[in-house]
């Protein structure tokens, strides 16, 4: 297996794994699969902005896909990203979501980044909550019954891992460029 960074080619395949987590899970709240050229263009704003996107894949299969989002557009959280990881339903429990969060981790502490949110869904996610932990995330809270999915109420759980020192100093880089109001 090789993690490398997200190509447009990979749209199809990005598509088909997000879709079923949008179909059959909980760790996405969206309840319509979106297309190959919505995905596509999701990549492409995630790594316009700079930020990482990788897949995982094995003999030309992609079998997952990773990224690193903005957490919210006000300036303010230029320093603070939100990680995705999703893998396909037949890789899951082999280390492919451990080695493309590991890769997305090292590019935002290579940016100067210093936290990092995943945000959960599902607080029964016991596959996500524990990828996260392994890597050093801690838990920063539960927002109970946030979503309704698949006929019931859903958590969001709240897990945070600082980078470059998080907030023991000021931050010497400038972070992402942000300009919501």
């Amino acid at each position: 297996m090789i993690v490398r960074p997200s190509e447009a080619s990979d749209a199809d395949a990005l598509a088909a794994i997000y879709g079923h987590d949008v179909l059959h899970g909980f760790g996405t709240f969206e309840e319509v699969p979106p297309s190959p050229l919505e995905m596509a263009q999701r990549r492409l704003a995630i790594v316009e902005r700079g930020l990482p996107h990788v897949v995982a894949e094995e003999d030309g299969k992609v079998l997952g896909f990773a990224y690193a989002g903005l957490f919210r557009p006000r300036a303010a959280y230029r320093f603070t990203v939100e990680d995705s990881v999703y893998v396909a339903p037949e890789a899951h429990g082999q280390g492919v979501g451990k080695a493309m969060l590991s890769e997305v981790l090292a590019a935002c502490e290579a940016l100067g980044l210093r936290q990092v949110m995943a945000v959960i869904g599902d607080s029964g996610n016991a596959g996500s909550i524990g990828l996260h932990t392994s890597l050093g995330f801690r838990h920063a809270g539960i927002c109970q019954s946030v979503g309704f999915k698949h006929g019931r109420w859903v958590d969001t759980v709240w897990m945070q891992k600082a980078l470059n020192g998080g907030d023991a100093s000021a931050p010497a880089a400038d972070g992402l460029i942000l300009t919501g109001h």
